[in-house]
């Protein structure tokens, strides 16, 4: 069940700006995207788990988010994950049965209960 878009406003507005300043910590990341129609570079802060050649993302708002559409139109986005930049291809959807064993705990039990997440979506990495 996505997160309801009451409190979406609100973490735009207040949450988003700081949780960009953890970004880079833990399971903490700052994805820079580009506007699809704006063509304005975007930040996001997220929680994203690389494992090998794939990033995945839990999506706790549901499929139709608009940094989600802005990755698909553009093939491409980039990432600070940790120490460092990647830059990661599109985005394909997958089943949480392949999606959360690459997620570590305790984020893992929180995404299956109480968030009930049920959809993920993996990046490849292209180059980092």
């Amino acid at each position: 069940m996505p997160i309801p878009r009451a409190i979406t406003r609100f973490n735009l507005r207040v949450l988003n700006p700081m949780m960009l300043r953890l970004a880079g910590r833990g399971s903490m990341v700052d994805l820079e995207h580009v506007g699809r129609r704006s063509g304005t570079v975007r930040h996001t802060p997220l929680m994203a788990f690389r494992h090998g050649d794939v990033v995945t993302i839990a999506l706790t708002y549901g499929p139709d988010v608009e940094w989600l559409k802005n990755i698909r139109a553009a093939g491409r986005c980039r990432m600070r994950i940790r120490n460092g930049i990647v830059h990661l291809g599109a985005p394909r959807p997958v089943p949480p049965e392949v999606a959360l064993p690459h997620i570590s705990q305790p984020q893992r039990t929180l995404l299956r209960w109480p968030i009930r997440c049920h959809d993920y979506v993996e990046l490849p990495v292209l180059d980092g």
